[in-house]
């Protein structure tokens, strides 16, 4: 009895440090956020609790139905474009051709540079007066003079998407490079004695093998971009005339622009419960993944 009484305290203190850290940096501000949510605080010492308030303007107002749908297209497009192509960069890189740990180095450098020069490169390359694709478009004889991509609403769009994605390929493409690698060679020698072609061995090895990783990596992208900040901050800063808005950007602007907390941390609350529904979707995907498995 004493012992299993000296390993519970044991398993105890090792759990505390982690449970300290949950409570403290993630349990502690999300209430506090909840809690700031039904209120009106501002740049003002006081406040008072009004309910449900906050919540029904920020739904009853047309701007920020706008604004998930908007978040909901970007996430999208960019988590689609980076997973396609980070699976073709990691069939690339896994199949055997010279100069193949040169590639693999190449591949690094957007994920290596710091985030904020690699935006601010991004946004020199934009520039529609000194900005090198502007410059190329116009040598080409593709456009009559140049173009200013962050100044339209559908161009800064897009270009935030390609900004990126251009961030967040290499992380995919290395993380699926390392699922393929994983996955028995033996497997496809025997498929390949078989006679079995190079894309019946894609789809009848390679795919169902990934899977898991690739329902891994989709939901870590998905939440990453959902929640990507400096990348729209920097370029654009939400404009033109807020046409690349998202729900993280429009809740900075009311909370931290506007001084209104309470109002922006029921915004946040909303962007929880987004992050959230991904999280159960994910979870509940694993979950039919290993039934799948163990029968």
């Amino acid at each position: 009895m004493t012992s299993s009484r000296s390993a519970v305290t044991f398993a105890l203190l090792l759990l505390a440090p982690a449970l300290i850290y949950i409570l403290t940096i993630v349990a502690y501000p999300l209430v506090d956020t909840i809690i700031l949510s039904f209120t009106n605080a501002a740049l003002r010492p006081t406040y008072d609790f009004v309910g449900w308030a906050n919540y029904q303007r920020i739904f009853t107002a047309g701007n920020f139905t706008e604004v998930i749908i908007r978040t909901l297209v970007w996430t999208f497009f960019s988590v689609s474009i980076k997973m396609i192509i980070g699976m073709c960069g990691a069939v690339l890189l896994n199949a055997a051709v010279p100069g193949q740990t040169v590639f693999r180095i190449l591949t690094m450098p957007p994920w290596i540079v710091p985030m904020a020069i690699g935006i601010y490169m991004w946004a020199w390359m934009y520039n529609g007066n000194f900005g090198m694709i502007s410059g190329m478009l116009q040598n080409f004889g593709l456009t009559n003079g140049p173009v200013a991509f962050l100044a339209y609403g559908h161009t800064a769009f897009w270009a935030t998407i390609v900004t990126d994605v251009w961030i967040g390929v290499p992380m995919v493409t290395i993380y699926f490079l390392a699922s393929m690698q994983s996955i028995s060679r033996d497997l496809y020698e025997a498929a390949w004695t078989d006679g079995a072609g190079r894309f019946y061995r894609w789809r009848r090895i390679t795919l169902p093998l990934m899977l898991p990783a690739i329902v891994t990596m989709s939901l870590l992208s998905l939440i990453a971009t959902f929640n990507s900040f400096d990348i729209i901050y920097i370029l654009t800063n939400g404009g033109p005339s807020g046409q690349t808005t998202t729900m993280i950007i429009d809740t900075y602007k009311t909370a931290m622009g506007s001084r209104k907390y309470g109002e922006g941390a029921a915004r946040a609350v909303v962007i929880c419960i987004f992050v959230s529904i991904f999280c159960l979707v994910y979870f509940r995907a694993v979950r039919k993944l290993s039934q799948g498995e163990v029968k």
